[in-house]
C-alpha cells in the first residue's frame, strides 16, 4: 500500500462520545464496536480564515487519535460543521488550506491517510450534558460543555502492535 492510501480493511466502527468545550476544542473518546476497545478524541480548532460559502458552523480541527494500550497517537484534519450537533470528517477542499494547515500537520505526523466520519445522533446539554460527562469524562467535570453522542467511523489508523510493525516491515 502506497504511502497516503486508506487502508479499506482496517475500518473501525462504534460509537463516539464528544464534549465540545467554549474555547473550540473537544475531548472524548471512540468505543471500537464489537470489540468495545476504547480510544481517546482530543481536537483542536485550527484558526484560519472562513470563506463565506461555508458558513459560520464550519470549522477545521485538528484531532488527535490515541491508543492508550499501545501509546500510539495519529493526528487527522476534519472539517467540522454544525453548532452543537456536530458531524466532521476529513478535508474534502480546504480552499487553499490545503498547504498552510493540512500540509503543516502532515509534515509533523506523517502522511499516513486516516479517514474520519462522526455525526450526532444525541445531543446533550445542561444538566444532561454533565451527568454524562461525571459518568464517563470525570476530567472534565466543571466544565460547561455540549456533549455528542454518534456513530463514528476511523480508517486507516495504525493499530498494529510493534512485534506486527517489526514482521510487516523486514
Amino acid at each position: 500500500m502506497e504511502k497516503g492510501e486508506v487502508d479499506t480493511e482496517k475500518v473501525m466502527n462504534g460509537i463516539a462520545s464528544i464534549a465540545f468545550l467554549p474555547c473550540g476544542s473537544i475531548s472524548g473518546h471512540f468505543i471500537q464496536l464489537p470489540d468495545s476497545v476504547c480510544y481517546g478524541l482530543r481536537g483542536t480548532d485550527l484558526k484560519c480564515d472562513r470563506e463565506c460559502s461555508r458558513g459560520e458552523d464550519y470549522r477545521l480541527l485538528k484531532l488527535n487519535i490515541i491508543d492508550y494500550s499501545r501509546k500510539r497517537e495519529q493526528v487527522v484534519i476534519v472539517e467540522c460543521r454544525g453548532h452543537d450537533a456536530a458531524r466532521f470528517h476529513n478535508v474534502d477542499n480546504a480552499h487553499g488550506w490545503e498547504k498552510d494547515v493540512v500540509g503543516m500537520v502532515e509534515e509533523k505526523h506523517g502522511k499516513t491517510k486516516i479517514t474520519v466520519s462522526f455525526e450526532c445522533e444525541t445531543l446533550k446539554a445542561d444538566k444532561a450534558a454533565q451527568d454524562h460527562i461525571r459518568q464517563f469524562m470525570p476530567n472534565l467535570v466543571g466544565q460547561d460543555a455540549v456533549v455528542n453522542v454518534g456513530r463514528m467511523s476511523i480508517a486507516g489508523f495504525d493499530v498494529e502492535t510493534d512485534d506486527e510493525h517489526e514482521e510487516t516491515h523486514n
